[in-house]
């Protein structure tokens, strides 16, 4: 959790809301405090402070005592993890500070590119620094349905919503006045477990639209996969694709991993090439690792440079702040995982688990209620829909996200 320093910097950070409750016996309003709890975001670094150390002891043991209650190829998108495997962020959070934590600007760089093709460059670069380091033997918390997380960056606002529980279903949008970009990200992961390892596939798509040119990209995710056995792990795998509908230009990237021994030196590997798909012509061969840097051969001459450092783009990454803690809207993640966020914090793992019940016993209470009254939940923000593909999309209901009262730098 996020405290003052005496330099007036932050940190960690921690305030408190007053959230009014009325009683049905007498109709009182009963104020209580709710804290929120902005932890840092992932950065490329293994920084053993606050953030690690709420990890668990004994991951080994309780690894095992998962695997007796998963059976080989099941669903994992209905399972709950205990507290004890979980940091103190809800999965909003994590797709969220993908957006807004990075500590350079490259959404700036791919609006100023010269050249269709600079500008694929850019996004290339800034597709990559969306992949951040995850931690293995604690994941975040399933969203609940309804749930909102709102960040601004500068004049980036940033606002997610979970649309829907089953499938979990994740949507987010961007925009950026000043620099007249639009951000459209929905997705859903499918984790299935499959005896030594489990692979959330993640389905759905990003849109990055840079509204000065005209030209809207469309891209897709890499896979999580966690190895359990023989050596456990967790990295990012699969083929990436960047397509600009109005170029034509597109960049194949495929996201490699160590072996099944975990004996490999080619971690956290990335390969590709851009092809200008009209003449299927190879321009540029894409080479490094995502957690350090990536390079760009150009076919032409051979000259390589770097186009993404890991270090300089999303290292030293600040929590956010608060604001205006009184404009928080209620469905904030923050807010409705706040108990759980300080149990997990301070290693309470029996108030922990009482917190995660109530939270998910609520949304089961919702859910009655719903159902009791034959009502169809709605979201707020977006619209969801199945496409012709039958892959759930979703679109904004606002042109413009509006300033958080949760800010970053």
């Amino acid at each position: 959790m996020m405290t003052y320093g005496k330099d007036g910097g932050h940190r960690n950070q921690k305030c408190s809301k007053t959230i009014k409750k009325k009683t049905k016996a007498t109709n009182h309003c009963h104020c209580y405090k709710k804290s929120i709890v902005l932890t840092k975001p992932f950065s490329i670094e293994n920084e053993s402070d606050s953030e690690i150390s709420y990890k668990a002891p004994n991951l080994l043991r309780r690894l095992l005592s998962l695997l007796k209650n998963v059976r080989r190829g099941s669903d994992l998108t209905r399972f709950q993890l205990p507290p004890q495997f979980n940091f103190p962020k809800s999965q909003l959070q994590c797709y969220g500070e993908s957006i807004y934590s990075i500590s350079s600007n490259l959404l700036s760089r791919c609006n100023n590119g010269h050249s269709p093709l600079d500008r694929l460059i850019y996004v290339v670069a800034w597709s990559i620094s969306t992949t951040r380091p995850p931690i293995f033997g604690v994941a975040p918390y399933n969203p609940t349905l309804g749930e909102t997380h709102h960040v601004s960056k500068g004049t980036l606002n940033v606002l997610l919503e979970q649309v829907s529980h089953h499938p979990p279903v994740s949507a987010l949008h961007a925009t950026d006045e000043k620099e007249n970009i639009e951000i459209i990200w929905c997705h859903y992961p499918v984790p299935k477990f499959s005896g030594t390892n489990v692979e959330a596939q993640v389905h759905g798509k990003r849109q990055l639209k840079l509204l000065n040119h005209g030209e809207t990209y469309e891209m897709n995710s890499p896979n999580l996969f966690i190895r359990i056995l023989p050596i456990p792990g967790v990295d990012w795998v699969g083929n990436v694709n960047i397509r600009c509908l109005e170029s034509g230009l597109v960049a194949e990237l495929c996201f490699k991993t160590q072996s099944f021994l975990g004996f490999s030196g080619n971690q956290r590997l990335i390969k590709g090439k851009i092809i200008d798909s009209s003449s299927l012509k190879i321009l540029f061969e894409v080479n490094g690792h995502w957690d350090s840097t990536v390079t760009l051969k150009d076919m032409n001459n051979a000259e390589t440079r770097v186009i993404y450092d890991a270090k300089e783009t999303i290292s030293g990454l600040q929590a956010p702040i608060v604001k205006d803690e009184e404009n928080v809207w209620p469905t904030e993640s923050t807010l409705i995982w706040s108990e759980l966020n300080q149990a997990i914090m301070s290693q309470d793992w029996e108030k922990a688990i009482e917190a995660k019940k109530s939270v998910e016993e609520r949304q089961r209470d919702l859910l009655r209620e719903r159902e009791s009254k034959k009502e169809t939940w709605v979201p707020k923000h977006f619209t969801l829909f199945q496409n012709k593909e039958g892959c759930w999309d979703c679109l904004p209901i606002q042109k413009l996200v509006p300033n958080s009262p949760i800010t970053t730098l």
